[in-house]
């Protein structure tokens, strides 16, 4: 599955290089003020959609972001499943520090193993990997602007 969504990403044209791992697929963020990526991601029987970066400051700017706007992400991530058409779902995420040293959020993407071969399991994770891009796009500095640039 993650080898049809990885190419189904390189196709949206929203994601910078798109690598596929053995259990990991990993999508470039595109304009992102510090490298950052995101991806679809199995752990056990479960697929977790994320957005992982080294950058302690970008991770940092996108909660400060939150608790100034007093949104919540779990309902930000819900508008951008709506959008593409994946509705009744309420968004769950988790934001830690992995043991990797990277800062990750990440959500789990509601997919039973069973179904994971399908073309229409495949369009779905897509779907969560573009609305997690498109929430994220717009929180701390996840858009260099030209002050980050300098």
């Amino acid at each position: 599955m993650l080898s049809a969504v990885a190419d189904r990403a390189r196709a949206s044209g929203v994601f910078g290089e798109t690598t596929l791992r053995a259990d990991r697929l990993e999508c470039l963020a595109v304009g992102s003020s510090a490298p950052a990526s995101y991806g679809l991601e199995v752990e056990g029987d479960r697929l977790w959609v994320t957005l992982r970066t080294a950058d302690r400051w970008l991770s940092q700017s996108i909660e400060a972001d939150l608790v100034h706007t007093g949104d919540d992400l779990s309902d930000l991530i819900d508008e951008e499943l709506s959008d593409l058409g994946i509705r009744g779902t309420r968004a769950s995420f988790e934001h830690f520090r992995s043991g990797e040293k990277l800062f990750t959020f990440r959500s789990p993407v509601p997919i039973p193993a069973t179904d994971w071969g399908t073309p229409a399991a495949a369009e779905q994770s897509l779907k969560w990997l573009l609305a997690y891009e498109q929430c994220f796009r717009g929180l701390g500095d996840m858009e260099a602007d030209e002050a980050n640039e300098l």
